[in-house]
């Protein structure tokens, strides 16, 4: 049985996730630790825990378990003093104080939640994003990367505060893969947070397996501006090195009224590579209602689970 190995944060692994579940696959999911927005924001500050959000969403998109407990998981409380928590944050928070380990409560849903597969975060270091612009302004924490509109304008320097070294469970993955998928995220908010982690770099490049980057279907305002799949493909490299074997491209339009609605978010990329190691695929998934509970807003246009999956399964079915 092939091991492939998602590596991103919470949006960017269920959707790559929920496909690839229904496959006859070894999955693991490497989460990023640098969330802080929404309800994972309050709780990093106020209790001192990891952030608990995108590994959610991670266990959810392997869970086998009834459709109401994956609800339950995902249920946000709409009043009172718990007015945008997430259900699924709170028990990993409250599991992370009762066994003293982020670990053991993420392994610990997965089993109620009887996942396939694993949930990994990166590091199980406290860390905060941060990213120094060319004005000398610092956004400190994703969520405030997230919202900026002035990254496209320079930025001098991305980085974790402090250094952490990388989750040893997290690099053995890494080492065994047969196919690691970096994406679809955001490229400065999901991705690189991962990067930024002592030793995930050189796992990646060291790793005998199959490097695949979906690439996103639109740009973010402000921060990728006008990136064309070069662009995203060069601050990869400067990372990991030139280690992507395979790019995979959606090759669908989106309705123009939706691409429309959508203008005052991003644009669509540009794609200005060539070669058997861009993959052209129908990727486009429905349009999908944006939850009113999310902080933060989401996209509208997004890959589909089901064909994503497919085209990494073809990648692996290769080797």
């Amino acid at each position: 049985m092939k091991k492939v190995v998602i590596l991103g944060g919470g949006t960017g692994n269920f959707t790559a996730l929920r496909g690839l579940r229904k496959h006859p696959l070894e999955l693991s999911s490497i989460v990023s630790m640098a969330d802080d927005g929404g309800s994972t924001g309050i709780l990093r500050d106020e209790l001192g825990v990891l952030p608990p959000g995108d590994v959610r969403q991670c266990l959810v998109a392997l869970s086998n378990s009834s459709r109401i407990m994956r609800s339950l998981m995902n249920y946000r409380f709409e009043a009172g003093g718990l007015d945008g928590h997430s259900f699924g944050n709170l028990l990993l928070s409250a599991l992370e104080k009762v066994t003293g380990s982020f670990e053991r409560a993420v392994e610990e849903v997965g089993r109620i939640l009887h996942i396939k597969g694993k949930v990994i975060p990166v590091t199980t270091h406290h860390v905060r994003l941060k990213m120094l612009l060319h004005d000398r302004k610092l956004l400190d924490g994703e969520k405030e990367i997230y919202l900026s509109d002035q990254i496209d304008q320079g930025y001098s320097s991305l980085y974790l505060e402090p250094d952490a070294a990388a989750n040893p469970n997290a690099l053995a993955e890494i080492e065994h893969a047969d196919v690691l998928v970096l994406g679809p995220g955001g490229l400065f908010t999901s991705i690189i947070p991962n990067l930024l982690v002592k030793g995930v770099s050189e796992a990646i490049a060291k790793s005998h397996a199959k490097k695949v980057f979906v690439l996103n279907l639109m740009n973010r305002k402000g921060q990728t501006t006008g990136y064309k799949l070069s662009d995203y493909l060069k601050v990869l490299h400067q990372y990991i090195g030139d280690n992507i074997d395979y790019t995979l491209v959606n090759n669908q339009m989106p309705p123009e009224n939706l691409i429309e609605k959508y203008a005052k978010e991003g644009d669509l990329v540009e794609v200005d590579v060539k070669g058997d190691h861009v993959i052209l695929a129908p990727l486009l998934g429905e349009l999908t209602q944006v939850n009113k509970n999310d902080l933060i807003e989401r996209s509208l246009i997004r890959h589909d689970s089901d064909k994503l999956a497919e085209e990494i399964v073809k990648i692996a079915d290769h080797l």
